[in-house]
């Protein structure tokens, strides 16, 4: 099946590979487009030759294990062994390559996390969520920086929102979207009981000022003291910005920074996303359930993945797929869980279209 399709592919990348290598019959039109299905089959190309080379192999090696000599049978199975693993992990590679692109996978997004059930101990769990992406982002070479936030006394927040810049963020991150349930007993706790909290996840892919259309008269900004650390210069200057969207009643306030002007240019790029999010949904008339997918209610309900401490486990339900290693994915090791995701997405999507 694999062979077949990656054999289509093989042949037009073969076709454009000739037709690139006489530039002077083809136009800069021609050459810009041709390059791309040239860096988008390259892979697959490889692939295909790899590919048969193993069938090949494998084919060779089911023969010689009928062999009488004992010794050539011997390394005959080896060998088969050796190939079928190899087999099975390029047809993962394969899975992954022939999936269609998303086309927000090269743009940037931007994480918003709020507290739901369960009072500070949400909003500690919310912080501990923020640091795990942000260590997860830092492991993958990603740029992380907190856009606004609203924090409380024992170091949680109630919301948190923040960007992260690199390439394939998307891709990796839009997983993390819905509830995310915790286990736990409290720093607060005294008597030791394990509680239960929720805290919510959004994502969204960062849009440009091209991606969706603002209008000054459909918009209200206020300004106004920042509340928070920040010593006197709080009480001093109208630094925070809050702006809403009249036509569809977002609301996006920013006091992070002590200028007003940063403030404004961090709470216009998060309505923009919003915004983006909005539009895109509504393009696929499912606004409403995918939104509520996507968020739920901040309760219990609706988790995605539970974070079970007592047992150090975290499982995520929409896979039911569990690992026991709960201090390591806070610490930013979320890439087993996320692979797991990803190759389920792509077997859905490949059966999809019957690959």
């Amino acid at each position: 099946m694999y062979l077949e399709k990656l054999g289509v592919l093989n042949k037009q990348f073969r076709e454009i590979e000739k037709k690139l290598s006489d530039l002077s019959a083809i136009s800069q039109e021609e050459y810009s487009e041709l390059s791309k299905q040239y860096s988008y089959l390259r892979p697959l190309a490889a692939k295909y030759t790899r590919y048969s080379n193993i069938l090949n192999g494998i084919k060779d090696a089911e023969e010689l294990k009928k062999s009488e000599d004992s010794e050539i049978k011997t390394l005959a199975f080896a060998e088969y062994n050796d190939l079928i693993g190899m087999k099975n992990k390029i047809e993962a590679e394969i899975k992954l390559l022939l999936m269609p692109c998303d086309p927000n996978d090269d743009k940037n997004i931007i994480v918003e996390i709020r507290a739901g059930t369960g009072g500070e101990e949400a909003a500690l769990f919310a912080g501990d969520l923020c640091r795990m992406y942000a260590r997860f982002a830092e492991k993958n070479g990603w740029k992380y920086e907190v856009l606004s936030s609203n924090s409380t006394g024992l170091g949680g927040y109630k919301e948190i929102i923040f960007e992260v810049n690199g390439r394939k963020t998307w891709r990796y991150f839009k997983f993390e979207r819905g509830v995310h349930r915790v286990q736990r007993v409290p720093e607060t706790e005294i008597s030791g009981r394990v509680h239960t909290s929720a805290v919510t996840v959004a994502v969204f892919p960062e849009a440009e000022e091209i991606d969706v259309e603002i209008k000054s008269e459909d918009l209200r900004i206020d300004t106004y003291r920042s509340s928070g650390a920040g010593g006197q210069h709080v009480n001093k200057t109208d630094s925070a910005i809050r702006i809403t969207h009249l036509p569809t009643g977002l609301v996006v306030a920013c006091q992070d920074e002590r200028s007003q002007m940063k403030n404004r240019a961090k709470a216009f790029k998060v309505l923009r996303a919003k915004l983006y999010e909005r539009k895109t949904l509504e393009n696929a008339k499912q606004l409403s359930d995918d939104r509520k997918q996507q968020i739920g209610s901040g309760d219990r309900s609706g988790k995605i993945r539970t974070y079970n401490f007592p047992q150090n486990r975290i499982t995520d339900h929409r896979i039911g797929y569990s690992i026991y290693n709960i201090g390591e994915v806070m610490d930013g090791n979320l890439s087993e869980i996320i692979n797991k995701l990803l190759e389920s997405e792509v077997g859905s999507k490949l059966k999809e279209d019957g690959i």
